[in-house]
């Protein structure tokens, strides 16, 4: 195009709608994503155009793959699960690096496995520890968070040994089952301010928590599922994917299981 004296200047730039032009990408806060489950919520979640944050113990493969091909959009921190402070402060990096926290998935846990009464004292406030308290600790943190925004998503990764009872995992059950409670009661408190609160309750699917059963376990479980399989990874991420949408914009307070029709 020509100017009045001659020169030639740029076309003009092509008009950008001012509110998609300040519209950030949503942020995903996702605890134990370097592996399993979290490490496919976290691969979902980018896949959706979210900016995404994770925290584990480790680092691993996943995290170093991950942090080079999206590092505009990944932020990873070391944390452990038994520190508080860690927590509190890993929610705050999050923030002063994307400046929000859309969607918060508590999915870092441990199990552990044997008979109450022969259970190690620690053993047992270790499984409360990070299964619960740290999940609590971080719905608290980001939760104030998005009361500043108002709105927000909490998902709380339980169980089905939260909804039906299994001897040897006492200790763990009474984690995921808290978990479910802690679910409804923030659904109540923060519904209000437009932020649901719901938790998915995953039944056996391949990772690292069937990789010790044998064939024959595994059969047992699967004859015993109504879909006559494990599930796959991916279907419970979906889940996870499926209550942050918009498309579970009236969903809160509910626990979504998906055991293939295991505890039915």
């Amino acid at each position: 195009m020509l100017t009045r004296n001659g020169a030639t200047a740029d076309p003009a730039p092509a008009s950008v709608p001012r509110e998609a032009a300040e519209t950030p990408l949503p942020v995903a806060l996702v605890s134990g994503g370097s592996r399993g489950l979290g490490a496919a919520i976290v691969t979902g979640f980018l896949a959706r155009n979210f900016r995404v944050a994770t925290c584990s113990r480790r680092d691993s493969d996943f995290i170093a793959q991950v942090s080079r091909t999206g590092a505009a959009n990944f932020h990873w921190a070391a944390v452990d699960g038994h520190d508080r402070d860690a927590l509190r402060h890993f929610v705050r990096q999050v923030t002063d690096r994307f400046g929000r926290v859309d969607v918060l998935v508590n999915n870092a846990g441990i199990a552990a496995e044997g008979v109450l009464p022969t259970m190690r004292t620690e053993d047992i406030a270790d499984v409360i520890e990070v299964n619960l308290t740290a999940a609590v600790i971080l719905a608290q943190a980001a939760a104030r968070v998005m009361l500043r925004q108002g709105s927000g998503c909490i998902i709380n990764i339980s169980s089905v040994n939260a909804i039906r009872g299994h001897a040897g995992v006492a200790a763990y059950s009474a984690s995921k089952a808290a978990l479910d409670g802690l679910t409804r009661s923030l659904a109540r408190e923060l519904g209000p301010r437009r932020i649901r609160v719901n938790s998915v309750a995953p039944g056996y699917f391949d990772s690292d928590m069937v990789q010790d059963m044998s064939d024959d376990q595994r059969q047992r479980i699967a004859r015993r599922t109504p879909l006559g399989r494990l599930a796959r990874i991916e279907e419970v991420a979906n889940a996870v994917l499926f209550l942050a949408s918009d498309q579970a914009s009236f969903i809160t307070g509910q626990t979504l299981v998906v055991d293939g029709g295991l505890t039915c």
